[in-house]
């Protein structure tokens, strides 16, 4: 079996990085927005593109071949070539043989409030950067060969740009605060690709050591979650897995718990960490942020919650049993996150609590709240009941039996409400103070198949057939197909997404949908497997959608395929 280390992939879709770097290089560098040429982006602050690469020739531009893998990136020239290598968290190595780097700035001009300065440092003579958007430095050193340096200490508009040439030269380029001691090559440039393929291979090793024949897209799933990880910064104090290393660079509060999923079975204390991060920012009412990031956090809207399902599938994939302390703290957050749906998003003399805005869901535009924003959703009150089920647990395992008692009581409210929004056919939304019904041709109206064991026989079969109408060639589209609010990149009116297809399939499972669960399974693997870990697909021709390397789409796939090869060897 080739090393993992070993696979390329399309820098066009997946940027160039590492476990725990603030730092990519992409041509990515804003919402949609994709350049000809490379980029060093910064996550610091947002996302911000610092430098533009361009390879020469003899001193003018030279059209390049770019080919990546998890240990280094290359730029193939007629006549030589240039290669880049992240030394570590903030360090990138580059060196090249018979061709020139061109390292510009990406801003076009410097103002009293935005921009890049560029100086030469008069200690060590390295070219520095300074970013009024990410706040931080940007140094080139010099290990081998000579830098030309255009536009140090100029103000106002002009190029500001570094060449590296030579027969052969090597530059090193460094993110960093204030200050820094001049930069000392520690090793060579092959040392930190050796060092960087071993540290990948031993993390697909970790959390895929059952990989086979039958799972070809585990490297390049491992390398979308790997290389999108960050180190701790900003108000993140734990590392953490952004959605994206492109535009989507922030840690949503229902995001998480599907990349923490694809790290338990090898990188337990790793999963937890990206469990439990989200709950650092719990508000004083209970409620989890929408998103959190280097140097934001955001309440205006909530995520679902799916904490309790995706502890308890968590803690089930562990090898080893979690601590008391643990399991406290666990129970603790879910006990506050739980309340503020009870206590915070319930109208007086209702039983389910309700959204605010499709935001609040996740599917942020779901034909369930066309009618109305606010709603008593179906798929919420199932969320809620399973959360409630497993603090029931929770409490009992920590010998807080009168709270398992009051939790298992809340839960028996929850399931009858439930029910009333069954219609005989499907689950419908409600707005709490009209009561109009919502539209029901919504994969989100079919979630509550996650809670299968409070739901009664033929409740379960008539919602399986009302899920398998939304199953194409390529797994569980969000909208059914045939309705005229179908969009084929309508976001949550139309596309394949991962953590629906992940709490779709689960549920089946968990409701004796063998079969069905299996088919959906297959097919989204087999999607991924052919157009890789985009953030949705288009449901009928099975093209990837909106940004190509979405983090919980391979944390899904690592889930599935994991699931898949463990039901193999048992038969």
């Amino acid at each position: 079996m080739t090393a993992p280390s070993a696979t390329s992939f399309d820098i066009r879709e997946i940027p160039f990085s590492r476990r725990g770097s603030w730092l990519d290089i992409s041509p990515v560098v804003a919402l949609h927005t994709v350049r000809e040429k490379l980029h060093l982006v910064s996550h610091k602050t947002g996302m911000h593109a610092i430098f533009v690469f361009e390879p020469l020739q003899n001193g003018a531009p030279v059209d390049t071949v770019v080919d990546a893998t998890p240990t280094t990136l290359r730029w193939s020239t007629p006549e030589g070539e240039i290669e880049a290598v992240f030394e570590n968290n903030s360090v990138l190595r580059l060196r090249g043989r018979s061709a020139e780097l061109r390292i510009a700035d990406a801003t076009p001009e410097l103002t009293p409030f935005t921009g890049t300065y560029l100086y030469t440092d008069p200690i060590d003579g390295a070219a520095v950067f300074t970013s009024y958007e990410t706040g931080r430095r940007y140094r080139i050193t010099a290990i081998s060969g000579s830098l030309a340096i255009v536009g140090s200490e100029a103000l106002g508009a002009g190029a500001r740009a570094v060449t590296a040439s030579g027969s052969e030269w090597e530059i090193a380029i460094e993110e960093f605060d204030a200050a820094r001691a001049p930069y000392r090559a520690t090793g060579s440039f092959d040392d930190a690709a050796a060092a960087v393929a071993a540290e990948f291979d031993n993390y697909v090793e970790s959390i895929a050591s059952w990989r086979s024949e039958r799972t070809p897209g585990v490297s390049a799933a491992c390398y979308v979650l790997w290389s999108a990880t960050v180190s701790p910064s900003g108000f993140l104090e734990r590392e953490s897995i952004f959605m994206s290393k492109h535009w989507m660079d922030k840690v949503w509060s229902w995001d998480h718990c599907f990349n923490a999923l694809a790290l338990a079975p090898g990188l337990p204390q790793e999963a937890l960490d990206q469990f439990q991060i989200v709950f650092d920012f719990q508000d004083a009412s209970g409620a989890l942020p929408d998103s959190v990031t280097h140097s934001e956090v955001l309440y205006n809207f909530v995520k679902p919650p799916i904490h309790g399902w995706a502890f308890r599938k968590l803690r089930s994939t562990l090898e080893a049993p979690l601590e008391r302390q643990t399991l406290t703290d666990v129970y603790d957050s879910l006990v506050r996150w739980t309340r503020f749906w009870l206590d915070r998003r319930r109208v007086t003399g209702h039983v389910l609590p309700h959204y605010q805005h499709g935001n609040d869901s996740g599917w942020d535009n779901s034909t369930t709240f066309d009618h109305d924003r606010v709603i008593e959703a179906p798929d919420l009150a199932a969320f809620l009941l399973v959360q409630l089920e497993v603090l029931a647990e929770l409490a009992a395992e920590l010998d807080r039996h009168s709270e398992a008692a009051s939790w298992n009581s809340e839960a028996d409210a929850v399931r009858s409400a439930l029910l009333d929004l069954w219609n005989g056919d499907a689950f419908v939304a409600k707005a709490p103070l009209s009561g109009r019904e919502s539209k029901t041709s919504s994969l989100l109206n079919k979630l509550p198949i996650v809670a299968a064991s409070h739901l009664p026989a033929g409740t379960i079969e008539t919602l399986s057939a009302r899920i398998s109408e939304h199953v194409t060639e390529f797994g569980p589209a969000t909208q059914l197909t045939d309705s005229e609010e179908y969009e084929a990149d309508g976001y949550w009116r139309g596309p394949i997404w991962a953590p629906s297809t992940a709490i779709i399939e689960d549920g089946l499972r968990r409701a004796g949908q063998a079969e069905l669960a299996d088919l959906i399974s297959e097919r989204f693997r087999r999607l991924c497997e052919r157009s890789g870990f985009a953030e949705n697909f288009d449901a009928l021709t099975g093209e990837g959608l909106r940004d190509r390397a979405y983090t919980w789409t391979a944390s899904c796939y690592l889930t599935f395929a994991r699931e898949a090869e463990e039901r193999e060897s048992t038969r």
